[in-house]
């Protein structure tokens, strides 16, 4: 997947985000803060890993469908994504 190590340090980045968000999701089940504010930070957690996973399946659409060589590989990768939306669509 060379689109994700083109952008490798911005996705570290995100990753790194997605880390600290967890931790304070822990910290709040943690110190037993109000069921909203732990909702709301499971929720915004969840928005960053979609959005992570946004722009990942964007760079491969990119370069491995709309840039490839030929028509066999462009299926290809396609039939790879459509597996891997299904498993993170469950």
């Amino acid at each position: 997947m060379a689109h994700t190590i083109k952008e490798k340090s911005k996705i570290l980045a995100r990753v790194n985000r997605i880390k600290g968000q967890l931790e304070a999701f822990a910290k709040s089940i943690e110190s037993e803060q109000d069921e909203y504010q732990v909702m709301q930070l499971l929720a915004s957690c969840r928005g960053a890993l979609n959005g992570l996973m946004a722009e990942v399946v964007e760079g491969h659409i990119r370069e491995h469908i709309v840039e490839a060589e030929n028509k066999k590989l462009a299926a290809e990768a396609g039939e790879e994504l459509i597996d891997i939306m299904k498993s993170f669509i469950k």
